[in-house]
């Protein structure tokens, strides 16, 4: 530590004893405006010095009075800009250097760096104002920003984060512009994405050939704006990729929409214009604060009855998916036009630009090549999209998010997995492959985990591309090489085959966690809880298990640091026919079950449902040893409770039978109350397993079925007693291991009814439970799980070795 010279302060009274520090910030402190409120708050104290940004954080200079240094220091957090997350700062004593003013030097970009990107935010309220005024030079600019919103993560080419590492390196600022960049009191000092209508992206509207129908701010919105109007899907070019757009308010567009997405009834999200819209579609209440957030995620609420939004939207749902705009453009679209033309319809389908089970297009030749059969129009841009990033998904339960896809507004901001907080650099990088469904991948480094955006299904030629070139983009943005590649243990998984090449190149070796571990350790490490002993129910569709066999019903323990599992129970079996065919007809594993429950199919509604090949087979291959798999899955035992009611008996996009399973019981309980039927799902105990047997589930459910007992009451009846059964066995067997903490995970505990039951249970009887608030319970959140079991055991392996 150097001793303190006497130098004249600048702004200070006279003479006196000054210090000079180094300050540096870690953390999401580049791209939001953070070295602009360095250089402010020392302007405004009086502090000589310099801050720069290298590729892992803002290192800050600063020099004068001990006591100004030290309020500095304490500002430099407390008033931190709102998009900043500062993680941790370090602080070094410096030679006094008698300098005046204060400047932000050129960035640096050091080597073997490691560094955070800040995610995409919506356009802030000042920009806004600004946009709607005619007497502001960038009313109606479609790519409006500063240094508090607009887009980061997905313009980001590299880092450090500075205009020419990212798209905008195209376009040279105007002098108006520059000026405003240069200046530190101004809004949108080093706000890299800054333009106006002069220097920035210019729209264009294309026809699904690729040929210019318009260009320019208002006559392409005048062209879009007609055609949504008319009836048309327009593909619209955002800040992660494209959106399929359409009028929401009657059938005919959206239906022309999902035949040629080959989306027949999953349900398409909407976005309206704003928080009063919303209000009249949907029940907001206390989620009004998620919706308007910076992150601009899609929030699933209750549907009003009157909502002005076509039932085909979301076909036999009571939940909309609904979010207000984010991107200067969706403002334009929804806004009166100069000549005061209405805007586009006051509710828009706005979808995914791909066709289903492929990647987002974000690349203008992918999507006029790939959307060019779905769209009427283009409307597009010439800022091209570094990182693709779809919009984040959350549903609202009991007063609290739960997350469905993180993404675009949350990825890649990292989770924390616990640490020393001065052992920031301990070597450990591990990079996780993630699942085959709804894929995310993740890095561990420096005790945090920094999880993907969400890439989707794993099973096209483009979706494994687009998951080769995301992997490659994060560990470019982190200058880092794994020391462990954690996947799935599921052998046909192609994202664990992809883990086993890249490890073999890398000349690394391949760390195996299985389905349903890395769902309990996903849980906590999100809580940071890795440490603990915790009872872990993991319900979800199938996952391999240790045995080989086809797991989704689980009781599991989590212990020795998050390494290890121990399965202590897990749900009876059922047999699915065929694998993936059987997943795709929940009839077929409905009619298995009520064989293996001795109840006779005929004159069921399963009975109805089954094709005469079906009818003829099935008997025979419940009375063969092939053809069909055991399963513990609880997914699968809810397709067979949906297809014994007749609510679904095949479907056409995942856990479709499951809800709308939920959807009769959450209806039922609404009208009716608590009022069910009393089913059984027994539990029973193997050597050392405990087990819940589904066939006096089965056959109460075909007795009450023949007794005349109304579905709705049956599905809810049906949660009940899943519910209960659960949480008994699970709290027996805590008891038993004298655990306190139960956490609830894996795909299932999507069903928000099922959630809500087994919570207030567990609460009720004095058992601490941990949900998902992070990253969803579905198989977006493996990789989080892979990762943090993977970090512990390379951890485990150095500390072996040393």
């Amino acid at each position: 530590m150097t001793t303190p010279l006497s130098v004249p302060v600048a702004g200070g009274p006279g003479p006196s004893v000054a210090v000079r520090r180094r300050l540096v910030v870690r953390g999401v402190v580049q791209g939001v405006g953070f070295r602009p409120h360095v250089a402010r708050l020392a302007g405004e104290l009086g502090l000589a010095g310099t801050c720069h940004n290298d590729a892992t954080s803002v290192v800050i200079e600063v020099e004068g009075n001990p006591g100004v240094v030290a309020e500095f220091a304490r500002r430099l957090e407390s008033e931190a800009p709102p998009l900043a997350r500062i993680l941790a700062v370090t602080v070094v004593d410096l030679r006094v250097l008698g300098e005046t003013g204060f400047a932000i030097e050129a960035s640096t970009s050091g080597t073997g760096a490691r560094t955070m990107v800040p995610p995409d935010t919506a356009v802030c309220a000042d920009c806004l104002r600004e946009f709607h005024d005619p007497a502001d030079r960038r009313y109606r600019h479609p790519f409006i920003t500063c240094t508090n919103c607009g887009p980061r993560f997905t313009i980001t080419r590299d880092l450090p984060y500075d205009r020419p590492a990212t798209t905008m390196a195209a376009f040279a600022m105007c002098a108006d512009c520059a000026l405003e960049y240069a200046d530190p009191s101004d809004r949108r000092h080093h706000a890299q994405p800054i333009a106006c209508h002069d220097c920035g992206p210019t729209l264009r509207v294309t026809n699904s050939a690729g040929a210019e129908i318009a260009s320019g701010t208002e006559e392409s919105l005048r062209a879009v704006v007609a055609a949504l109007r008319g009836g048309a899907v327009v593909a619209v070019k955002g800040i992660g990729g494209y959106h399929l757009v359409c009028d929401a308010s009657s059938c005919s567009a959206p239906t022309v929409l999902r035949h040629r997405k080959q989306r027949p009834d999953q349900p398409f999200a909407v976005m309206v214009a704003d928080l009063e819209t919303a209000e009249r579609l949907v029940e907001v209440g206390d989620a009004a604060g998620v919706l308007t957030s910076p992150e601009r995620p899609i929030v699933l609420l209750p549907r009003r009855p009157d909502a002005a939004v076509a039932d085909c939207v979301a076909p036999g749902l009571d939940d909309l998916g609904v979010l207000l705009p984010y991107a200067p453009l969706h403002h334009l679209l929804f806004a009166e036009q100069p000549d005061g033309s209405p805007g586009a319809p006051p509710v828009l389908v706005m979808t995914s630009g791909n066709l289903s089970g492929e990647p987002l297009c974000f690349d203008d030749d992918d999507a006029f090549a790939r959307l060019g059969r779905i769209a009427d129009l283009f409307l597009t841009h010439d800022r091209a999209i570094a990182v693709p990033c779809e919009d984040s998904v959350l549903a609202w339960h009991d007063g609290d998010v739960l997350p469905l896809r993180r993404s675009r507004g949350y990825a890649p901001l990292p989770v924390l997995l616990g640490g020393a907080e001065d052992d920031a650099d301990d070597g450990a990088v591990v990079l996780a492959a993630g699942a085959e469904i709804k894929n995310t991948f993740a890095l561990g480094r420096d005790h945090m985990a920094f999880v993907s955006a969400h890439l989707g299904d794993l099973g096209s030629l483009e979706s494994r591309e687009a998951y080769q070139r995301a992997t490659a983009q994060l560990l470019r943005f982190h200058r880092s090489s794994p020391q462990l590649v954690v996947a799935d243990s599921h052998p046909g998984y192609a994202s664990r085959a992809w883990a086993r090449q890249f490890a073999q190149d890398l000349g690394v070796e391949l760390y195996d966690v299985q389905h349903h571990h890395a769902h309990l350790a996903a849980l906590a490490a999100e809580h940071g809880r890795l440490d603990d002993p915790i009872l872990g129910v993991v319900f979800d569709g199938t996952g391999y298990g240790c045995d080989a066999g086809v797991w989704g019903g689980e009781f599991l323990l989590l212990g020795d640091r998050g390494l290890s599992s121990e399965r202590i129970g897990h749900l009876g079996t059922v047999r699915l026919a065929g694998g993936d065919a059987g997943v795709r007809n929940p009839v077929r594993t409905a009619a298995l079950a009520m064989l293996g429950a001795g109840v006779e199919l005929a004159g069921t509604p399963v009975d109805e449902a089954l094709s005469d090949t079906e009818r003829k087979l099935l008997p025979s291959l419940f009375a063969s040893d092939t053809g069909w798999v055991a399963t513990s899955s609880v997914g699968r035992l809810f397709d067979v409770v949906s297809a014994m009611l007749g609510i679904r008996e095949r479907i056409t996009y995942e856990a479709q039978a499951a809800i709308e399973l939920e959807v009769a019981a959450t209806r039922w309980r609404r009208e009716h109350g608590a009022l069910g039927v009393p089913l059984d799902l027994p539990a029973s105990t193997d050597p050392g397993l405990a087990r819940l047997d589904p066939d006096p589930l089965v056959r109460g459910l075909a007795r009450a079925q023949r007794d005349g007992v109304p579905t709705g009451q049956l599905a809810w009846s049906f949660h009940v007693a899943l519910a209960a059964a659960a949480t008994d066995l699970a709290e027996s067997e805590a008891a038993a291991r004298r655990v306190t903490t139960i956490g609830l995970t894996g795909g299932v505990f999507a069903n928000r009814l099922l959630l809500g039951l087994m919570e207030e249970r567990l609460w009720t009887d004095g058992f601490e439970v941990l949900t998902h608030r992070l990253v969803p319970c579905n198989d977006g959140g493996l990789a989080l799980g892979q990762v943090a079991v993977g970090v512990r055991a390379l951890q485990q392996s150095r500390d072996e070795r040393s």
